[in-house]
This record gives structure tokens, C-alpha cells and sequence, in this order.
């Protein structure tokens, strides 16, 4: 490789990051040029592994020194394990656990005693003890494409870290789009043992986790608890995460997988909740030494992750600090309660078994008097046994190991409950967690818990990106409370009424007038008109919540909004009719906005609803139905679903995270933490969301100084400032924006106001001008696209306030101009005479050269026609391009581009021509070339494509035989004339061979794909001079072909040489297997072993070969039934359900490791769930309700879990379990091969139990039985043990 340019991407990005690595510890290295094996330059064997191997094997012998080598290997085997047919982020959980965990295991030594271990992958305790190597320019091969990786970080050989750059004129997210995301799709197997991903530009840093989409990837704004920074963003990033204990600390302990309705996610911690929890962690230690019992209050803004922070406190204490840890989670909200536990939950951190949710104030007693880690709780179920006669609360646990956390830790706290907590643990530690600053009056909360532990502030999250800022606008003002005592009272009761319904009741009999007022009919209609044009009118059309006073209003809006709806929908279709059919696509858009959209009401339940709300003239019933019925919830949080306005009370207010939310009408009184909570739903981060609203139809906000002050006197030391701004501030930042675009304009020499006025010739001629002094210098291009980007997003978040059709046509004249400088990243054209229309989409992209592989035909479309450059007159061209070189030239090297990456897909060997492309690209981007050398130069370049494109010709060869003779020449060996001449026979003699064999589906098939792969080294074996091609040269050069046969020639016998764009292959499953113990699998081949995992017919040559035709494992899901249950065969018509008593069942759960452990210590066989013993077909209906997700993937997942901790892992990989289809119904195929140690199961009854197949059964052997079995182990077993 040449040397980085000094103001290249290499240069000023990703040379100083490998410095900064090499200062933090890493051994830094450059893989560009790599060797394999394990002395190669990272220790790995191909470019298609990802775990460098040798590395890894190594590490695992150091830490764990008492293992044998064949259970280290197991554990080795165990990461390296192929999970490309997993879902992703299951994979890269999978891998995690292990990494985290380790791997258990057991073995019989050589006396015959049963051991146990758990192999260590990563010392977490003493980052010394592992091996720290940050690699540059790595390879990484997929099925179809290699890539270029920037940086990666391996800890014992492991990729935790992935690192891509772009240079500084660029943005970091560009790392993410071309890079990432490419990635991802193209060489997936390098996350899934990943950790995290930095994207970075040196001045701007991302971090994310490894599938998270762009909006999750974060600042690292300091780098310690003392807010050390570094010179750059970048820096900081890599101090704060990649030095040595951090990344550790990272990965074990601030990780997390959690189950949503979509699917798994994925989860990394962000700068604040690391540094957080533990500062949280170090203070629990401080405290406990002292003997204290407060462990402070954790104020960390809503929004911004608080409930993961109590889960990774939680978990680093359990997982770090020694000692039988329990915590109490204390909530005062019934829906607070249930997310919370629901949250630990679908995180893993409760077993899905554990019952510790407290239903009662008894089980809240019983779940405290035993052992559990956690206990999820209201506060209000501490309360005294008035059966009993209790009149002071009795101890519940004397423990000093428990952890009373409260969420939002301002409420609740001192009132009867709250003492009656403390006494019943009185040796118990508190430590509060809020989503709002302590307030003036408070201070009893800092009594009882402490003071703050960590603070992370309005300003902090807002600046982070954790959350979006908020803005108000007070709308219809003579609507508004003015009695600003009658407001405290009434929200003082409303206050009460979220923790007593009863509340509510006193509304209209304590506030007669002022409640008449506040919900008289004509008032809430108006707001209603305006709610509906404002909500229809909004430039980001996120979700949005109304908050009435109470449930009649919420009710009585609802059917206003309606009415209102339908006024307002009929003004618009008047409007849309009578505009110009070109002016009509916003109107039409608003329409079909208001004809999707749906409403509901969502409060809470009372005794008399229906008679109280009829009384007003209202009907609660089918509202309720609805509650009732659908989950009104996941429906509103889902962004796609149609439930777009909801009408709550007090409801949703806390504890209820639907990020999607953008606007809050606010008609209720409210003040303190309830104000902060609710106006929180709006601040949650979502795409193309650049803030959230809170339209204020009651005068909450009408002084805010004075709202807000009673924050600012209890927490000076905090920098607490305002978390909302009035919409005013949106004006002055979309003035402030316009500005700042007209004076990078004005920069250029482009007047833009003059550009606005003009219309007609004038207006094109100044827009053309215009673009070509943008495009004059790439950095002012970018910041002036970054700006307009800006602009049109303060627009967007402006509508439908008049203040924004004030700007509106400068925004425009800025969207014109911006499109047309983005209309120059387009695809070309096909046709020469349009040239000057289009420029390729990847044309600043500065990754690995073989990354630029057409993509048309994956996305869809169809792929561009190239253009012949070789046959263009530059001269010509030139002059054409007087005036417009600059954005003429670049269309030029698109082209190119465009027409090497073809080249490149004949032949890899041209991948050079590609990378020189691109090196040039990136050169004249940096300011290095001035436009007539960067013509001169793609000149050239275009002439040398041509040349290698005639070069076939020349070698008296065909395009397809050219790629094979370049891959066996190139980049070695050196060879003689005669010698090359046999190479290029060999060539021939191969590609007319394969064309034989290149059948349909014939990737999909593993036995032709063996076939193929055998036939390219039989007959270059045959054919290749020996002396140029010693093993390792000649081992290197089939993998090539086969790689390049593999991409170029399709299942359907097209290939890339008749102008088809070959799709990557799909893997099939679902087929019959060979269990690992029924053949030896040692003496056979890696592709052979890959044909019985995959191909039926091939298996079934095989069993015919081995005397096995007729074994369970080989037989269809239909010969299974027809055949019925024998010794080898069972059926189970669930797993978890008893369909008898209709209710969970642990008999069923041991009944299937019943089974399965009699299959491993006889013969083997095959377990069908989902069909019942008279062979009806069950399905798996039942088990899915019991397992996340609900659906195949979470049945097998909950399986293997369940079978590990019932067997062990090494017994459970002697076990293939897949969902399959039978009768149009899915139910569960488990194959078991015969274990060659013998079996102990644990059941929810017992802890060692033998099980055996006996006949048509599983039976339990008797202790001394199963003792003189497992005896006679290593004798052959072909008889069954009940009968012979």
C-alpha cells in the first residue's frame, strides 16, 4: 500500500486512532498485506474467519490450565460455531453469553470421576492476562464480497470492536451508511461476536451497539467521572471505551439483550449510565465500609435510560461485589410496577419461571422471608395485617444483603407505607432513582436516601442526543386557567386522584365553577378545532397524547376531535379540488393522513364508570370494550400502527415509553414532577424526529420562570436548567439557520436572496452558477448540505405556526438548491447525452476497493446500463465542460467507477483498478489534485481499463477463462512462458468442466457444491506444474476460484458474464442429518460433513453406504408418524402445557428431558413435539404462549436453555432441534445422536436421575442399575438394556 496522504482519511483519522491504541496497550498491526496460519499476521487460517483462532487457542490454554485440550477444544469449537441461519442478534447474544460467562462443561478423567469446569474465553479481572491486538485494514470474505475493514479490535482473538472512519470533511454517519450497513449484509459473520461499533471523523465520534440503527448511536463525551476529555471527539470515544478495563467493564457489565415486539434488540450502554452506575457502585462499597445504610439518589433525566441503569447496577452488583444480594424494586404506580419487572424480564435478569412480581401484600411477605435476587413490588403492599391484629409493622427480613431501590424516589416516601417498608427491613439499604431534580421542600427525600449519587440533567441528555428538546407554545390563551391559587389546589387534588380514583369525584363538588369552566362544551370544542388543525398540519407527524382533567373530558374530547376531524377533512378536500393538480400533493398527503388515522381513549378503570359518565351524557362502554379487548398500548408505541391520538387523564403519564410521540396537548392543571414526567412522553429519540411539543391549552407554562424556579433553588449545584423552551426559540433558530446558509452562500460569491427573486432564465442561470461555486471545494459543499438539512428540519418542526410561512419561500429557494447539488449523486444515466444528469451514488465512499460491487439487483431495481468511456472524445468533452468542469468531472469518475466495478466482477483480480479509482477520488476530495490533473488522471485510468478490458484477446482466451488463468497467476506465482501456457490449458480445461456441473440450484445443493469445490482441485492438482505451486500457494488458489465460481455463476444458469447479477446464496435447512455419533466424523471431509447437514438425497446415500437406512434421524416427518412411537422414536404434544388441567406443567418440561436423556444414553432418536400419542398433530400453539418471542425462534431458544440446565452443554450438542412444517402446522423435530459418556439428568424433582429407552419408553434406572451401566459404558451397546 502507498503511504496515507498527510490530509487523507489515514492520515488524520485512522493513523492517530492506532496511535492512540498502541498508548492504551494494543499491539497495533497492519493486515493489509496478511499471511495465514499460526504464525501468520494475525493467527487466523482464511480471510472468511473472523475469530483469529490461533489467538484465541492460546488464550483459552493460559487462563484455563487445569482443562484437557479436547475439552478446550470443545470450548474453542464452541465460538467459532456457524450461526449464520440465526437470527443476528440471538448469534450475537449466543456468543456474548459465552464470552461473558464461559463455557461449562464436564468430563471423565482418567480415574473415571466426573468433572467439571467453566472455560474461560476473557479475564475480566485482570485485563494483563489478555491479548490485546488492534488490526488495520483487515480482509474479511463473506459468501459473495470481501471487505476492507478500517480498525478492529480482537481481545484473545475476538472482533469486540469494529472502527470505521471517514476523513474530516465528511460525516461520521457516512462510516455508518457505506460502511456499517454494507457490512452487515456482506460480511455478517463479523458481528457476531462483536460488542460495538465506532464511526467516527475524527472531530465527530459515534458509538453503538451492533445491529442499532443510526439514531441509537451516541456521543462519548468524557472520558472519566471527572469529565476528562481528549483533544477530539475521537479520542475521547477511544480513551472512554477501548482502554483496557473499560472495554471489559463495557462488555460484561453494561451490555444487554432485551425482548420487544419486533424481536430481540440489543443494547450498550451509553457514556452517562457507565459513569453512573459506577459512581453508584463505588458509593455503595464507601457506604457499606461506614456502616451506612443511604445509598443516594440516582437522578438520571426521563428518557434517558434509567430503568437499564437500575438493571445494570443490579446486575454488576450481583455479578462483581460477593454475597447473596437481594433488591427490593419499589414502585407507587401500578403501570410503573409491571413495565419495570416487564423490563427485567425481557432482559433476562429473571428467569421466566421465577414468580417474584409481589400480587399481594401476603406473597409480598413470602417472596421477602426467601432467597430471591430481585422483588418486584408496590410500595403500597407494605402495609399491616389488620386480620391479624397488627398494629406495627413486623420485620420482614433481618438481612443487611437487601437493596431497597425506589423508582422516582420523590414520591411516596414518607407517609405511613414508606415507615412501614423501613421497618419490615430494617438492616436494608435505600437508594433512590428519579427521572426529575429533587425540588425546594424535598429535602427529606436527601434524608432518607442520601444525596445524589449521579446526575445527568435536562441539558446533558438533550446535548448527548439521549433525548430531543422540547418546546411549548400556549395556544388560545383565553381558554386558560388564570386563578393561579384555584390552579395549585386543583392540582394538588389531581395530584392525589392518579393514586385514588376516588379522587376524581371531588372535582366538581370542590371546584364547582372553576371545573364548569374548565370543561363547559364550547371550550372544549374550540379546542378541539385547533387541536385537529394543528395535529393535521404538523411538518413531523409523530404520534400525540391529549391530557384531559379528568376521564368525562378525556371522553367528551374524544368525540369533539371526531366531529372536528370531520369538519376539517371537508375543508381540506374543498382546498385540494380546486388547486392545480401540481400544487395539490401536500393537501393530498394531509388527507390521507386524516383518513388512516385512529383514536382511542385510555384510562383507567372505576367502580360506577358507566353511571357516573352517563349521568354527564357520556358512554364509557365501548371505549372500555375496546381497552379491554386490544392492547392499546403496543399499538400506539408501534410507529407503524394507525392509533396515532390518544385521550388519557392520568394514564401513560409515567412509566410509558412510545418514542414515536411528538406532540402533547396539555389541558390539564399539573405542576412539579407530574408536569416534568408528562411532558417527558415527547422528548424520546425517533427518526426524523427533531423534537417534541407540548401545545398548552391550560396556562401551565405561562410562567415559566416560576415554574420552573422551585428546580433551580433545590439544585444550583446540579446545573439544572429549563428541560423546555417556548416556540418562540424555533423561530429565532430557524431565522438563526437561514442566516447562516445565506452566509456560506455569500462565502461563495452566490447571492441567494437574488437567487429567490428571480424567476424564469435568470433563476436557472443563477441556480446553475450557484451549484458550481459549491461544488468548487468539497467542505463548503458538505456544510452547506449539512445546513440546508438543518433548516428544513427547523421548518418541519415550526408547521403549522404562521411564523413559519414566513421563511417559506427561502426555505424553498435552499431545498431547490440543495436538491439540485444532491441530484449530482445520482446513478448515471445510460446514455452518453445524459452525462451531465446523474453521478454514482457511492461516489465518495472511502472504504476497501472490493467494497464497490454493483447492488442494483439486490435492491430491486434494475441495474444501469454502462457506459463505453473509452469511446468517449475528452476533448470534446472538455469543451462541453467549460464552465461546469467541476461537477462534469465528477459525473466522469462516477462513470468510471462505475465501469471498473463491472470489470471487477469478471475478474477479481481488477479489484486494483477499482481501489486506484477511488484512491483518486479521495485525493482530489482532500484539495490534493486541481481539476485538470484529476482529468488527466481518470484519462489514464480509463485508458488502462480499456487495455485490461482487450486482454483476453491478447491471451487467446475468453472473458470467463481469463478470470480463472488470472487467479492462478496472480499476484503469484512467477512463472515461464511454457509454464504459463499450461496454466491458461488448465484454465480451459476447468471452466469447461465446471459448466457440466454449474446445474440449477447447485449452490443450494451441498453435494455439487462438494462436487465443484473437488473438481477445482482435482484438476488443477492434475494440471498445475508442481514447482510454482507448493501446498500452501496451491491450497490458496482453489479457495480463490472457488470463491470466484461461486460469485459469478447463479442457481439458475445465468452468471455475470451474460450481464446477470448473481444473487448471494440462501442456505436451505429443514433436511434430514446424520447424528455426530453415528458416523465418525473425524475421518470425514469438512464439505462431506457439510453435505450430511444439508442435503437429504446425499444422506441418503451415505446411510445406504454405512448400513443405516432406516435409522429415525433419516426418516421424514411422515414415515415418523406412519411409523409410531418405537424405541427410537416419541411423541410429545407439548413441552410446557398440560392440555389436561389446561395450566403450565413442569411434568411436561421433565418429560421432555426424560426423553431426550434416555435417547443419549442408548441408541439415540428422534423427539416430535407437537404430536400427541394417538399421532395427532397438536402444533405448538401452547408452548409459543410461554416463550419470547412467540414464534419457532423463542421455542428452540427456551429448548436448548432448557436442556443445558438440565443436561449440560456437552450433552445438548449431541442434539439438532428445528421447527418444521406437518400438515400445514408447525411443530418441533429434536434429533439425538447416542452420547459417548454417560448421562445424568436434573429434573424440577431430583438432581442426578439416569434415564434409558426401553422399548417404546423412557424409564429411570434404579441407582444401583444405572451404576452397573454406566460400568459396562465402553462396551459395544447394540441390544436394548431392558431386554438384554
Amino acid at each position: 500500500m502507498n503511504p496515507p496522504g498527510r490530509y487523507s482519511e489515514a492520515g488524520l483519522v485512522e493513523e492517530p486512532a492506532l496511535e492512540l491504541l498502541a498508548e492504551l496497550g494494543w499491539e497495533v498491526v497492519n493486515a493489509f498485506s496478511e499471511t495465514f496460519g499460526s504464525a501468520g499476521t494475525l493467527g487466523r487460517d482464511s480471510m472468511h474467519e473472523v475469530v483469529l483462532v490461533h489467538r484465541l487457542r492460546d488464550a483459552i490454554r493460559l487462563l484455563n490450565p487445569g482443562v484437557p485440550e479436547h475439552v478446550r477444544e470443545e470450548a474453542l469449537a464452541a465460538v467459532k460455531k456457524d450461526r449464520s441461519v440465526m437470527n443476528r442478534v440471538r448469534a450475537n447474544r449466543e456468543v456474548h453469553e459465552l464470552l461473558r460467562d464461559g463455557y461449562r462443561t464436564e468430563w471423565t478423567d482418567e480415574r473415571g470421576d466426573k468433572q467439571f469446569a467453566t472455560v474461560r474465553f476473557v479475564d475480566y479481572l485482570d485485563s494483563t492476562k489478555n491479548d490485546w491486538l488492534a488490526a488495520s485494514q483487515v480482509w474479511v470474505a463473506g459468501d459473495l464480497h470481501r471487505r476492507r475493514t478500517d480498525v478492529l479490535l480482537f481481545v484473545n482473538g475476538i472482533p469486540l470492536v469494529s472502527l470505521e472512519f471517514k476523513e474530516p470533511n465528511r460525516p461520521a454517519k457516512a462510516a455508518f451508511d457505506e460502511n456499517i450497513t454494507d457490512y452487515r449484509d456482506t460480511i455478517p459473520q463479523l458481528f457476531v461476536p462483536n460488542g460495538f461499533v465506532i464511526c467516527s471523523n475524527g472531530s465527530e465520534a459515534k458509538v453503538g451497539s451492533t445491529y442499532a440503527p443510526w439514531e441509537f448511536f451516541g456521543d462519548w463525551k468524557v472520558i472519566d467521572a471527572d469529565g476528562n476529555r481528549g483533544v477530539i471527539a475521537l479520542e475521547t470515544a477511544i480513551r472512554g471505551t477501548c482502554a483496557h478495563d473499560r472495554l471489559l467493564d463495557l462488555v460484561e457489565n453494561f451490555t444487554a439483550f432485551i425482548e420487544k415486539p419486533g424481536g430481540l434488540i440489543k443494547v450498550v450502554a451509553r457514556n452517562h449510565q457507565l459513569l453512573g452506575v459506577n459512581a453508584a457502585i463505588e458509593n455503595l462499597l464507601r457506604v457499606r465500609a461506614a456502616g451506612e445504610k443511604r445509598l443516594g439518589v440516582f437522578w438520571h433525566t426521563q428518557g434517558s435510560g434509567k430503568s437499564l441503569s437500575m438493571l445494570w447496577f443490579t446486575q454488576k452488583v450481583l455479578r462483581r461485589i460477593p454475597g447473596a444480594w437481594t433488591f427490593v424494586m419499589v414502585t407507587d404506580r401500578t403501570e410503573l410496577d409491571t413495565q419495570l419487572h416487564g423490563e427485567f424480564a425481557d432482559a433476562g435478569a429473571i428467569p421466566a419461571e421465577a414468580q417474584v412480581h409481589a400480587t399481594s401484600a401476603a406473597h409480598l411477605r413470602e417472596l421477602l422471608a426467601a432467597d430471591h435476587r430481585y422483588v418486584f413490588t408496590l410500595i403500597h403492599k407494605f402495609r399491616l395485617d389488620v386480620k391479624a391484629g397488627e398494629t406495627t409493622m413486623p420485620v420482614l427480613s433481618d438481612r443487611s444483603d437487601v437493596i431497597v431501590i425506589t423508582d422516582e424516589a420523590h414520591r411516596s416516601q414518607y407517609d405511613t407505607l414508606a415507615l412501614n417498608m423501613r421497618q419490615a427491613l430494617p438492616n436494608a439499604a435505600f437508594m433512590g432513582f428519579t427521572g426529575t431534580p429533587l425540588i425546594a421542600g424535598e429535602e427529606l427525600t436527601r434524608q432518607q436516601f442520601g444525596d445524589y449519587v449521579s446526575i445527568y440533567n435536562f441539558r446533558d441528555a438533550i446535548e448527548d442526543g439521549s433525548t430531543v428538546p422540547l418546546y411549548y407554545e400556549n395556544r388560545i390563551p383565553e381558554l386558560q386557567l388564570v386563578n393561579d391559587d384555584f390552579s395549585d389546589e386543583l392540582t394538588a387534588l389531581l395530584e392525589d386522584a392518579e393514586l385514588d380514583e376516588d379522587a376524581e369525584g371531588q372535582l366538581a363538588r370542590r371546584f364547582g365553577r372553576e371545573y364548569t369552566l374548565l370543561t363547559r362544551p364550547e371550550r372544549l370544542r374550540t379546542i378541539a378545532r385547533d387541536l385537529v388543525a394543528h395535529f393535521v398540519g404538523r411538518g413531523f407527524t409523530g404520534k400525540a397524547m391529549y391530557v384531559g382533567v379528568d376521564k368525562a373530558a378525556a371522553v367528551r374530547m374524544y368525540e369533539y376531535v371526531h366531529e372536528a376531524w370531520a369538519e376539517h377533512r371537508a375543508e381540506l378536500q374543498a382546498q385540494h379540488d380546486a388547486l392545480p393538480e401540481l400544487e395539490r400533493p401536500w393537501l393530498a398527503s394531509r388527507l390521507a393522513l386524516m383518513d388512516s388515522t385512529d383514536m382511542a381513549v385510555v384510562v383507567s378503570q372505576a367502580q360506577n364508570e358507566i353511571a357516573h359518565l352517563e349521568r354527564q351524557g357520556l358512554d364509557i362502554k365501548p371505549h372500555r370494550k375496546r381497552m379491554n379487548e386490544e392492547d392499546l398500548a403496543e399499538k400506539f408505541k408501534a410507529a407503524d400502527d394507525p392509533l396515532r391520538i390518544v385521550f388519557v387523564c392520568a394514564m401513560w403519564m409515567t412509566g410509558f415509553d412510545a418514542p414515536s410521540v411528538s406532540t402533547i396537548y396539555l389541558d390539564r392543571p399539573m405542576r412539579n414532577h407530574t408536569l416534568m414526567q408528562t411532558i417527558a412522553r415527547a422528548n424520546r429519540v425517533f427518526p426524523e424526529k427533531d423534537n417534541g411539543l407540548i401545545v398548552d391549552y391550560i396556562g401551565v407554562f405561562r410562567n415559566l420562570e416560576k415554574a420552573l424556579a422551585i428546580y433551580g433553588a433545590a439544585n444550583a449545584e446540579a446545573g439544572v436548567d429549563s428541560p423546555i423552551q417556548h416556540v418562540d426559540a424555533l423561530v429565532v433558530a430557524l431565522g438563526e439557520a437561514i442566516d447562516q446558509v445565506v452566509g456560506l452562500c455569500s462565502s461563495a460569491g452566490v447571492d441567494l436572496p437574488a437567487m429567490r427573486d428571480a424567476t424564469g432564465f435568470e433563476h436557472i442561470a443563477l441556480r446553475d452558477a450557484a451549484v458550481e461555486a459549491l461544488l468548487a471545494d468539497e467542505e463548503r459543499r458538505a456544510a452547506f448540505l449539512a445546513a440546508a438539512r438543518h433548516v428544513r428540519k427547523l421548518f418541519k418542526a415550526l408547521l403549522p405556526d404562521p411564523a413559519a410561512a414566513a421563511q417559506q419561500h427561502t426555505v424553498a429557494a435552499i431545498r431547490v438548491l440543495a436538491e439540485r447539488l444532491l441530484d449530482l449523486a445520482r446513478p448515471p444515466a445510460a446514455d452518453l447525452d445524459e452525462v451531465a444528469d446523474a453521478v454514482d451514488e457511492l461516489l465518495d465512499r472511502s472504504v476497501g476497493a472490493e467494497e464497490y460491487v454493483i447492488r442494483a439487483a439486490a435492491e430491486g431495481s434494475e441495474p444501469d446500463a454502462l457506459i463505453d468511456l473509452s469511446q468517449i472524445d475528452f476533448d470534446a468533452l472538455a469543451a462541453r465542460f467549460a464552465g461546469r468542469k467541476r461537477a462534469e468531472t465528477d459525473r466522469l469518475a462516477a462513470l468510471l467507477k462505475q465501469r471498473a466495478v463491472a470489470a471487477a466482477t469478471r475478474n477479481p483480480t481488477r479489484f486494483d483498478l477499482v481501489e486506484r479509482i477511488e484512491e483518486l477520488i479521495a485525493e482530489y476530495n482532500a484539495g490534493s489534485l486541481n481539476i485538470d490533473e484529476y482529468l488527466r488522471r481518470l484519462i489514464e485510468l480509463s485508458q488502462s481499463l480499456t487495455e485490461e478490458e482487450q486482454r483476453a484477446v491478447i491471451e487467446g482466451l475468453t472473458e470467463e477463462e481469463l478470470a480463472i488463468f488470472d487467479l492462478l497467476t496472480k499476484p503469484e506465482p512467477v512463472l515461464t512462458d511454457d509454464e504459463r501456457e499450461v496454466v491458461k490449458a488448465s484454465a480451459k480445461r476447468l471452466l469447461g468442466h465446471l459448466h457440466d456441473k454449474l446445474v440449477l440450484d447447485w449452490r443450494r445443493k451441498a453435494a455439487t457444491t462438494a462436487d465443484v469445490r473437488s473438481s477445482i482441485k482435482r484438476i488443477l492438482d492434475e494440471d498445475l506444474p508442481a514447482d510454482p505451486y507448493p501446498p500452501e500457494v496451491f491450497d490458496a488458489k482453489v479457495q480463490s476460484v472457488f470463491d470466484h465460481v461461486a460469485t459469478a455463476y447463479g442457481d439458475d444458469g445465468h452468471s455475470v458474464y451474460d450481464g446477470t447479477s448473481v444473487e448471494p446464496v440462501t442456505p436451505v435447512g429443514g433436511v434430514a442429518i446424520v447424528p455426530a455419533g453415528s458416523v465418525t466424523a473425524a475421518a470425514l471431509t469438512e464439505e462431506v460433513v457439510e453435505q450430511l447437514r444439508t442435503d437429504a438425497e446425499f444422506v441418503a446415500l451415505v446411510a445406504e453406504k454405512l448400513g443405516l437406512t432406516g435409522r429415525p434421524e433419516l426418516r421424514t416427518i411422515e414415515e415418523l408418524i406412519d411409523n409410531d412411537e418405537d424405541y427410537a422414536v416419541e411423541f410429545k404434544s407439548t413441552a410446557r402445557w398440560d392440555l389436561r388441567e389446561s395450566q403450565p406443567s413442569k411434568a411436561m418440561e421433565d418429560a421432555i428431558v426424560k426423553t431426550v436423556a434416555g435417547f443419549l444414553n442408548t441408541d439415540g432418536g428422534t423427539l416430535l413435539i407437537g404430536i400427541g400419542p394417538d399421532r395427532s398433530v397438536v402444533g405448538l400453539a401452547h408452548d409459543y404462549e410461554r416463550v419470547k418471542p412467540k414464534n419457532g425462534d423463542g421455542f428452540v431458544n427456551w429448548l436448548t436453555t432448557h436442556l443445558v440446565n438440565a443436561l449440560g452443554h456437552t450433552s445438548v450438542t449431541r442434539t439438532r432441534a428445528r421447527i418444521v412444517v406437518h400438515a400445514d402446522t408447525e411443530i418441533c423435530r429434536v434429533d439425538v445422536a447416542a452420547s459417548p459418556t454417560p448421562v445424568w439428568a436434573k429434573t424440577s424433582k431430583a438432581d442426578q436421575v439416569f434415564f434409558v429407552r426401553m422399548n417404546n419408553s423412557t424409564r429411570q434406572l434404579p441407582a444401583d442399575e444405572a451404576v452397573a451401566y454406566v460400568n459396562q459404558w465402553r462396551q459395544p451397546r447394540t441390544t436394548d438394556p431392558g431386554t438384554g
